[in-house]
């Protein structure tokens, strides 16, 4: 029998649809990119830099909240960069995106 190859991180990542809306040089956005990135999520991006009809849209769709970022797992929201962070203190946010262990 022929061993298989372990396989990659990213082909491993996760099986939640991730959204998070940014702006290009906001700290907390590239933080929260940063380990999202770390753990091989794929995530969709909305940069809305000046585009306010595009944070109205967001803050609506994030139940009032304005801040960046805002994300969103399987079409939750999640918060910002410090949620994200605590979910994964909390050893929760794999659970939340389907991490397969």
């Amino acid at each position: 029998m022929e061993a298989m190859a372990p396989q990659a991180p990213e082909a491993a990542s996760h099986d939640a649809t991730v959204e998070i809306y940014t702006w290009r040089f906001c700290p907390y956005c590239i933080r929260a990119k940063g380990l999202l990135d770390r753990k091989g999520v794929a995530y969709r991006e909305y940069p809305i830099d000046g585009d306010n009809e595009a944070r109205r849209l967001m803050t609506e769709r994030a139940e009032g909240r304005s801040s960046l970022p805002q994300i969103f797992i399987n079409n939750q929201a999640v918060g910002g960069c410090d949620d994200l962070h605590a979910l994964e203190r909390r050893g929760q946010l794999d659970a939340l995106l389907g991490q397969r262990g």
